[in-house]
Parts: C-alpha cells; structure tokens; sequence
C-alpha cells in the first residue's frame, strides 16, 4: 500500500476495521444515547453565565432579560438532564430564544433537535457547520467508512433546523446580550468560539468559549492545518478572564465548581486567564508533533 496517499490507507484500513466500529457503535447506542453522561449539578459562574451541562460534556446559559442562550446541546439523551437544570436554576427552556453549536458532532450537537423543539428557540450555527447539523451528522470532511455507518443511522443524532447561518465576526443578540461567533476550524471546519462580557461585582469580565483544537483522525480535511494556525492566532488575540471549552475536564469544570465554596468570591476561581493560554499552548504543541485522535 506504499503507493497509495495516506488518506487512502485511512481509508481502507477504516473499511477492513468496519465490522469492529459497527459492533462497537451498536453497543454504544445500546446502552446510553448519552454517551455515559451522568447528571452534574448546575451553578452560576460568573454574572448571568451558568453551567447546565453533563458531568463532562458541557453546555452554557447565558441569561437576559429578554431571552436566553443556550451553547451546545449534548448527546442525543442529556437534553432531559439540561433543562431539569435550566430549571433548578430558576430558568424557563422556553425563555432561551437562541441556540448555539461549537461542533457538530454527537456530543455537542446531538440533542439541539429536542432543545428546539422543547423551547422553540432558533438555531444559529456556522456556515460550515450548518449542513452537518440539518443533516444529522453528516459531515463532506468525514471519512467514507464513518459516513456509512451515518447513513445507515448506526450513529449520528436527530437532524434540527438552522434558521440562521452566521460568518465568522458575526454578532448573536437577544436584547442586550450579545456574543460574537469566531469561526476556529480545524476540529472541524466550522468550529466556533464565542466572545462575550459578563458583569460580576460591578466589574466587567471577558468570558471565551473555546473550540476544541484536537485534530480527529477521521476527519483531517484539506486545509486544516492552515485552519488551525489561524484559529491559535485568533484565540490568542481574544481577551479571557474567563475561559470555558466544549468538555468540562479541559477547563477544570470540577475543581473550579468545588472551590467556589472557600473562595472569597464565588467567581474567583473561574477567572483563569494563564489557563486559557495553556490551553492554546497545548493544542499548538500537539498540532506541531503530529498527534491526532
């Protein structure tokens, strides 16, 4: 197989491994459409930002008097476990007027469909994320023994309904909450950060939630390096007292929510700024030795 480019090799070696990831996914889907996500106790962050996610996969509200916003919506199942703690929060599922996504795969994208229909919010989402969410996970840039198995349904997640396709710089409003979209690709091809003010204290702090800059093996598309190199520049560029990302142990999810309880300030922990420059540092480091998953 020397002759043959290594997307090909990929390619074939997915397809000899097909009954393997077939059986696997099948057993997956078997057991939990929440991919093993157990409930995790919501809280506040900083100002009107709360954590209403899973015990890793994470997923953000963001409050205001004239609608919320809801990042990231889980696996296929956690949508139960969201808005049970929208609610225990004192929140309304029906008052957030906006979703959005940072990648479309099933661990972030997977319960937008039920969110939707449950709070009739619209769905914002990247251009290029767009059609792999309205197509339930089918992504172009996906490797063709993967997109089997999302034809065939053995994997993917319920299609949901994009009413608006923003450009990266794009601002999201609902009232005087505002976000703005920062189309990071390299993860995928239209993974997005959000920048945005949160007011605690009377002061002002600069929250950013990162894309994930892990480069997928399945889903290395042409032009990806050049992606992530801009996406390290256009990261570095944004201000962060608060940082976030789409899984919670990346970001110290845990060890920040359990030192709420001796920290003079409920916020302080949150505010992290030297660990949102090792995050980038990190996923650089593993771009520039070649590491994939």
């Amino acid at each position: 197989m020397r002759h043959l480019s290594k997307r090909w090799r990929r390619v074939i070696m997915l397809g000899l491994a097909l009954p393997l990831l077939v059986f696997l996914f099948v057993q997956w889907r078997a057991g939990s459409a929440r991919g093993g996500q157990r409930y995790a106790e919501p809280f506040r962050i900083a100002g009107n930002l709360y954590y209403v996610g899973a015990n890793d996969v994470a997923v953000f509200l963001i409050t205001g008097p004239e609608g919320h916003v809801l990042i990231d919506g889980g696996y296929p199942g956690t949508p139960p476990m969201i808005i049970a703690s929208i609610a225990k929060l004192g929140f309304d599922i029906r008052d957030v007027k906006v979703l959005l996504n940072s990648d479309p795969h099933a661990d972030h994208a997977g319960g937008l469909a039920a969110l939707q229909k449950a709070s009739g919010a619209q769905l914002w989402a990247s251009a290029a994320s767009a059609d792999a969410i309205v197509s339930g996970g089918d992504d172009p840039d996906i490797l063709l023994p993967i997109r089997v198995l999302i034809w065939t349904r053995l994997i993917g997640f319920p299609a949901a309904r994009v009413d608006r396709r923003f450009e990266d710089g794009d601002t999201i409003r609902v009232g005087p909450v505002a976000l703005t979209a920062h189309v990071t690709g390299g993860h995928t091809r239209g993974c997005t950060s959000y920048s945005f003010p949160v007011r605690e204290g009377g002061r002002e702090l600069q929250v950013v939630s990162a894309c994930s800059l892990v480069v997928l093996e399945v889903l290395r598309y042409q032009g990806y390096e050049a992606d992530l190199e801009r996406s390290f520049r256009v990261l570095r560029s944004l201000p962060a007292d608060i940082w976030v990302t789409s899984h919670g142990r990346l970001w110290g999810r845990y060890r920040k929510f359990t030192a709420r309880a001796t920290a003079r300030h409920p916020s302080d922990p949150f505010i992290d700024p030297a660990g949102y420059r090792a995050y980038i540092d990190s996923g650089e480091a593993r771009f520039r030795r070649g590491a994939v998953q």
